[in-house]
Formats: C-alpha cells, structure tokens, sequence
C-alpha cells in the first residue's frame, strides 16, 4: 500500500484567457458534460483543471499518454465536498481524498491517494 500526494496552483486569469480565447472547446478538452454543469464559475473551472493535475501528479504519471483529463472526472457528495473517479485506467486506487479551493486570483488543489 502506498500513500501518494499531488498538489496543483492555477492562476486564475490564465484560465480565464483561455475560456475567452477557445470558449466552449477549451472546457470539451478537460471537463466532462456532468463537471460542466458544476462548474459555471472561471474560479470553479480553474479549481477543476487545479484538481485534475492534482490527481494526475498524486497517481505519479501527470496528464498524458497514460492518463488524459477526461480520464478524471469530479463530482460532489451532498455535501458539496469533491470527489473523484477514474475511468477505464487501471491504478488500483483503495481510497482518496481532493481538497479545492480559490483564492486572491488562484486555484489550487490538493489530492491524495492511497493505492494497492
């Protein structure tokens, strides 16, 4: 059993040029259709894409070949406290845990997993 963390910081602004520059495709590239209608807000979008590169790093591959951002996909319990699953990839992941947050322009988050 292996404990792993990941951590990411976004700045905010840099997420915001984006969406206005690319619109409507730059969200189809990392969020799913479900995270779309969470996140409406460029602070939850960025806090999103903070997550995802959180969870990539915590699973020790980052986004790539071997896991892409759609892989990933957040979702919130009744509580409105994120959580994550993976899709079709084989990481063997026992439990985890993702923290998001935005603040004085950034977004960040941290993820940890516990893997067989």
């Amino acid at each position: 059993m292996q404990i792993k963390v990941g951590t990411d910081l976004v700045a905010i602004e840099r997420v915001k040029a984006s969406l206005e520059k690319f619109g409507e495709k730059f969200l189809d590239r990392f969020l799913s259709p479900n995270e779309k209608a969470y996140a409406k807000r460029v602070e939850s979008i960025a806090g999103y894409w903070a997550a995802k590169e959180a969870i990539a790093k915590a699973l020790g591959c980052g986004i790539g070949r071997e896991l892409s951002f759609l892989d990933i996909e957040i979702y919130k319990d009744d509580k409105r406290a994120p959580h994550f699953l993976i899709h079709s990839k084989n990481f063997k992941v026992i439990n985890a845990s993702l923290s998001i947050s935005h603040d004085s322009g950034f977004a960040m988050a941290v993820a940890i997993v516990i893997l067989d």
